[in-house]
């Protein structure tokens, strides 16, 4: 039974388990997959006839799916090229014959294909840091052996290429399941072939679930694309429904935890360059002006300046995402089509002891960005009730004695009016 949208627990679990199309390809923090039907269902209860569903920080494709399956037409962009390749192949629907043809072919050119000097001068010392020796032979042959098999045009290769990222961390000395960017000196050798017909399996199994989803909703458009939203000129309202969570900031750093990715697929050469625009980015940002202060309300600002006594650094990053957070309100009120409702999942966080506020503020720049019937609805975080700490190599676990974590999070809701 579906709980009615004032229920205090409305947004806090799922009533069906989640579609296994989410899970071919990890992604930190993914975004709840049940928040998509709810945020439909709070829409549909206060008289939002949704045709267009939009995701401005669309990540791995969660809502994009979730809107897919309901038949409804579905906008969304991410600044990251590893998260929309993921997004583009989960909210796609492939012939099964055609991929066991095309996985049959490709194992078998990988054991025929011979690396060369070109396919060398990809192999930057950051791969080499990560990957032995005979396993960058194996994965460049892996991926010679999908290029060559599957024509650039074609949307299988995406399908194998996002594939072959998810087995990069399995096949590296990356310490597995951990959120941050460490080698593990212990770490057995994955077989590269292994891991990508296992993967291969897998996606398999989810794509043929999906399709049956897919298959009973066919009158509705997809689009997914890499770009800076914040940067994005809106000719016109496209959405009457926003289902989106900006990152959290002193959270995730995700051009970090996509370096593997974005090296091997040639989306970056050094990943450092991903970090540049992402929302509070802290990279070569200088320190605010009296200006930039001026435009921010009172609460950001002592944020600001209490960071300040502990890292100035993190003190004009996390400025630059109030800076970034405001414009993206602004943004979203242009996107939305009149009487739209923008639905942001997000929650706040810690830093040296300071704590910021990015739910109460996100509150603040909606009220700026005209918004109205603002809501800010706390939900709780499953996984991380059950184990509400971290250890220091960033896994979730049990033990009281290691660092607490927040076990909740904010849905801020507003109207377009």
């Amino acid at each position: 039974m579906i709980k009615p949208v004032d229920s205090a627990t409305f947004w806090d679990f799922a009533e069906d388990r989640e579609d296994p199309i989410h899970r071919i390809h990890s992604y930190p923090a993914k975004f709840p997959a049940f928040i998509t039907t709810k945020a439909l269902q709070y829409a549909q209860a206060k008289g939002v006839e949704v045709h267009t569903v939009a995701d401005v920080f669309c990540g791995c494709g969660t809502t994009a799916v979730e809107a897919k399956k309901k038949g409804i037409n579905f906008w969304g962009c991410d600044i990251n090229p590893v998260a929309t390749l993921i997004a583009q192949v989960k909210s796609r629907d492939y012939c099964e014959s055609t991929l066991a043809r095309y996985f049959t072919n490709i194992k078998n050119m990988f054991y025929t294909v011979c690396t060369d000097e070109d396919d060398y001068k990809r192999v930057n010392d950051r791969i080499r840091y990560w990957f032995e020796d005979q396993n960058i032979d194996d994965l460049l042959r892996l991926q010679k052996a999908i290029k060559l098999i599957v024509p650039s045009n074609s949307k299988y290769r995406k399908f194998f290429l996002c594939a072959f990222s998810n087995i990069l961390k399995s096949t590296s000395k990356w310490l597995t399941k951990s959120i941050k960017a460490q080698v593990d000196p212990n770490k057995s050798r994955h077989d590269v072939m292994d891991a990508f017909e296992c993967q291969i399996q897998m996606m398999q199994k989810a794509n043929k679930s999906s399709m049956e989803a897919f298959t009973r909703r066919k009158n509705h458009k997809t689009s997914i694309v890499t770009k800076d939203f914040l940067s994005t000129r809106l000719q016109k309202p496209v959405a009457d429904l926003i289902v989106t969570s900006p990152p959290y900031v002193v959270s995730y750093n995700y051009a970090d935890l996509h370096q593997l990715s974005a090296l091997w697929l040639g989306f970056a050469t050094d990943y450092r360059d991903l970090r540049k625009n992402m929302i509070g980015n802290q990279y070569g940002i200088k320190p605010p002006q009296d200006t930039d202060l001026n435009n921010l309300c009172n609460s950001s600002v002592e944020t600001y300046r209490d960071l300040l006594q502990v890292d100035r650094g993190k003190a004009a990053s996390v400025i630059r995402y109030f800076m970034d957070l405001q414009k993206t309100t602004n943004q979203c009120w242009h996107l939305l089509n009149h009487d739209g409702l923008a639905v942001f999942v997000i929650g706040n966080t810690e830093y040296k002891g300071v704590t910021i506020d990015n739910a109460g503020y996100l509150r603040e720049c909606m009220v700026i960005s005209h918004f109205v019937d603002i809501e800010v609805i706390k939900r709780k975080v499953s996984l991380k009730i059950m184990t509400p700490y971290r250890d220091s190599k960033g896994r979730f676990t049990r033990d009281s004695s290691e660092r607490k974590v927040y076990n909740e999070e904010y849905v801020v809701i507003g109207r377009k009016r």
